[in-house]
């Protein structure tokens, strides 16, 4: 009779899972909607289950606080899929990691950065605003802030072992001026107040660090 039920337990197991994901997905971009819109401070748990399709429990048991809910939103923003991805497992930092030239790791970055600031820089100034008034959001920030910092410093490492990395300047002091170009703020001064188009803007991005970063041909 075990055998008999088997198929049937393992049908009902998947399609639970699949209907957890699902939810899991429509509360998060609930939640990532109502804090662009209205900002954290005046966002509920409950208007995000109400936007969601869901009950307020079911925000809980599937992502968790309010705070939790930000970070998902997040990371998800960063990845681009329904879960946090490390940066060594994003699919272009393995195909920057593989190029050969300094130019061509610019540009597979400054590319990536197009397509994934319009999504990520919204939801970066929601957290900055959210930390002004909330400790935890304010060490999320702190959290991811560094995060990107200390990728910076691995992108400028990556350069370097071209060596067509500048040398007259520290590398720590490049990875900063990285960091800061790839800022949400510089994308939204350029991109959302001044027009640019998300290639118009990966096209200077790759200009630039090619003559702020490397050795002059």
């Amino acid at each position: 009779m075990s055998d008999v039920n088997a198929p049937k337990r393992r049908y009902n197991s998947a399609r639970r899972i699949e209907q957890a994901s699902a939810t899991r997905h429509s509360v998060i971009a609930a939640a990532r909607v109502l804090f662009i819109e209205r900002g954290y401070a005046a966002t509920t748990v409950g208007e995000i289950a109400g936007r969601a399709g869901v009950a307020v429990d079911t925000v809980y048991a599937s992502v968790g606080r309010k705070p939790a809910l930000l970070r998902e939103v997040v990371e998800t923003a960063i990845s681009g899929t329904d879960h946090a991805v490390p940066a060594e497992q994003r699919d272009y930092v393995k195909r920057l990691r593989q190029a050969a030239t300094a130019q061509e790791k610019i540009k597979i970055y400054t590319q990536a950065l197009a397509g994934i600031q319009p999504r990520l820089a919204p939801v970066y100034l929601a957290l900055r605003d959210a930390g002004s008034t909330d400790p935890e959001c304010a060490a999320l920030w702190t959290e991811i802030s560094q995060r990107r910092a200390a990728n910076m410093r691995r992108f400028i490492v990556d350069l370097a072992a071209t060596g067509e990395l500048r040398k007259d300047r520290p590398a720590e002091e490049l990875a900063d001026v990285v960091w800061s170009m790839n800022g949400p703020e510089y994308w939204i001064l350029l991109v959302a107040e001044r027009g640019w188009t998300p290639q118009q803007f990966a096209a200077w991005l790759g200009d630039a660090w090619s003559l702020l970063l490397l050795e002059p041909r």
